[in-house]
């Protein structure tokens, strides 16, 4: 028989019966109950002085616990960190000023640990109740995605080569030719936007492709890169993404060499995740693509590439790719 838990009603019976000073099995006869039923229950919710109103409340807010681990327990931990969020500080960052700020605190507390907090059931219904905190961090979803779940049969990407293996020249950005790509997708349908950045002047190439799919997305970069002299593509860097699968031909045809990030490691393409932010300010998302023609997208290209950056100098990506083909005439 399906277990069910005591209402409002038997509790206040409980009482009564207490009063009157009854056994435990007479209460549990009366109330159709198992013995053990009203002993957890007295030993739950006052074995001197029960309170059926009271022990009603912890029931249901044991019921609304269940199956859900309570984040930031200590009161001042959670007060530290919602203070720091709204001063719009990562999770990383409150993480690991945490201890140095308050070691006697001895309290641990990791990235993952004030992410679930804040992805945690919010408002008056909240344990404890507290505000909507999603909006403080930079980047946020309605809800939180899952790491870690691959969404189709898309298999591992042959012939992948790991970031790790690319020249160390890529990284110090003191020659042109290095590029980073990605994909602007759109819930709205199929086309998609390609973005090639590179990496020492923060060139941007956006092109329009018609579907997600690998060949496209090669086909795609092919042309956009092959306008250039061999010098000037030398290599790119991309994401996991079922789109690069093809990054084998691209390197057949243009002698491009692709190299993949770590899963999860956007800050290892931060040129290009930075540009296509900028990119979003003119598409932003829910666009339908699909509906943008290619001259919009090719005076986006233009005015980002026309826009001063500081860490240029306040030069712009255009006078700085063109300078340095230039210099090598």
């Amino acid at each position: 028989m399906k277990y069910r838990q005591l209402n409002i009603e038997e509790r206040e019976a409980i009482q009564a019966m207490r009063w009157e000073k009854r056994s435990i099995r007479y209460m549990a006869k009366i109330l159709d109950r198992q013995p053990s039923t009203i002993s957890r229950e007295i030993k739950r919710n006052g074995t001197t002085m029960y309170i059926p109103r009271m022990a009603q409340m912890r029931a249901e807010t044991r019921i609304q616990e269940r199956g859900h681990r309570r984040r930031l327990k200590d009161a001042r931990v959670r007060r530290y960190v919602e203070r720091k969020l709204r001063r719009r500080w990562s999770p990383e960052a409150i993480a690991g000023r945490l201890n140095s700020d308050h070691p006697e605190w001895r309290h641990a507390v990791s990235p993952e640990a004030i992410y679930q907090y804040i992805y945690a059931p919010f408002g008056i219904n909240a344990l404890p109740p507290r505000d909507d905190l999603r909006s403080c961090l930079r980047r946020h979803h309605r809800i939180r995605k899952k790491k870690g779940v691959c969404h189709g049969n898309r298999g591992p990407i042959a012939g992948r080569i790991s970031i790790e293996q690319r020249p160390w020249e890529v990284e110090t950005r003191k020659t042109l030719g290095h590029w980073e790509g990605d994909s602007i997708i759109s819930r709205q349908s199929v086309v998609l936007l390609n973005s090639l950045v590179e990496r020492k002047s923060g060139l941007l190439k956006l092109s329009r492709v018609e579907n997600g799919t690998s060949a496209a997305t090669a086909e795609t970069v092919v042309r956009r890169l092959g306008e250039l002299p061999s010098r000037l593509r030398q290599t790119m860097t991309v994401d996991n993404g079922h789109e690069h699968a093809d990054h084998l031909k691209v390197t057949k045809k243009i002698g491009t060499k692709i190299f993949f990030c770590h899963v999860y490691r956007s800050c290892e393409r931060g040129t290009n995740e930075n540009t296509n932010g900028l990119v979003r300010e003119y598409f932003p998302k829910k666009t339908d693509f699909a509906l943008v023609s290619a001259a919009e997208i090719a005076r986006v290209e233009h005015e980002l590439n026309c826009r001063p950056r500081k860490r240029l100098g306040y030069l712009t990506p255009l006078e700085v790719f063109n300078r340095g083909v230039a210099l090598k005439g």
